[in-house]
């Protein structure tokens, strides 16, 4: 049965993969962006200009919500000492209070969902559980969004369903500048024990099972999509 659901950040990498497999599978899909020229010709997508550090950016929303997937993100690395109090606000802003501001505002079309249980998908990092250097910032705002999966999984219970998703370094245009060339991507892949770095699509499909009634006794929960780097040390 179609459903309808909220992306925000689908112009590229992950985001654009939710969106192209939510719309495969016949669903209906608003997809909130920066730059709504990114998506075009998939059945059943309609987008909208949404900046998230906005405080004051309003959605359109439709009166129901079956699910909302949250994906705007950083990638900003550098050693702790070079950070500054801009660049620690910047990170917080795109992940942790654009997550607040897009659920704040989705709660009252989700709680009308049909399906019986709507779902929440937020996204963190595998440098929140595995202590990385030079990630002191995103690892921080990324940590507040686990802190607030959880404690909204309570709140929202039994209605709306919250959970996130922890990958490690994925092949998207965020990640270029860390896989910008054959060395630098060989290097990541090495770190982790797969040996590989992830794929969107492989990420969206997660995304997917969270947003469906496979996943409908699971709530509160960080999905580890990591290659094995967040569990796993080889000897």
């Amino acid at each position: 049965m179609a459903k309808q659901y909220l992306v925000v950040g689908g112009n590229t990498g992950i985001g654009l993969e939710v969106v192209k497999q939510l719309s495969a599978a016949g669903h209906e899909v608003v997809a909130a962006l920066r730059e709504q020229d990114a998506i075009s010709g998939l059945a059943g997508v309609s987008t909208q200009a949404f900046e998230a550090t906005d405080a004051a950016a309003e959605l359109q929303l439709p009166d129901q919500l079956d699910g909302v997937v949250y994906c705007p993100g950083t990638i900003s690395l550098k050693p702790f000492a070079r950070f500054s109090d801009e660049d620690f606000l910047a990170d917080w802003n795109v992940n942790f209070m654009g997550a607040v501001r897009v659920i704040r505002q989705a709660i009252p079309a989700l709680k009308k969902s049909g399906s019986g249980s709507a779902s929440i998908v937020l996204f963190s990092t595998v440098a929140v559980q595995t202590g990385l250097a030079f990630h002191a910032s995103i690892s921080a705002a990324k940590g507040a969004v686990e802190g607030l999966t959880r404690s909204l999984a309570a709140e929202l219970a039994p209605k709306i369903r919250v959970n996130a998703i922890a990958p490690s370094l994925t092949d998207t245009p965020l990640a270029g500048g860390l896989l910008g060339s054959p060395e630098k991507a060989e290097a990541s892949a090495q770190r982790h024990p797969l040996k590989r770095v992830g794929d969107p699509s492989e990420v969206a499909q997660v995304v997917r099972f969270l947003l469906g009634e496979d996943s409908g006794f699971m709530t509160g929960q960080i999905l580890q999509i990591d290659g094995g780097m967040g569990s796993v040390r080889l000897l």
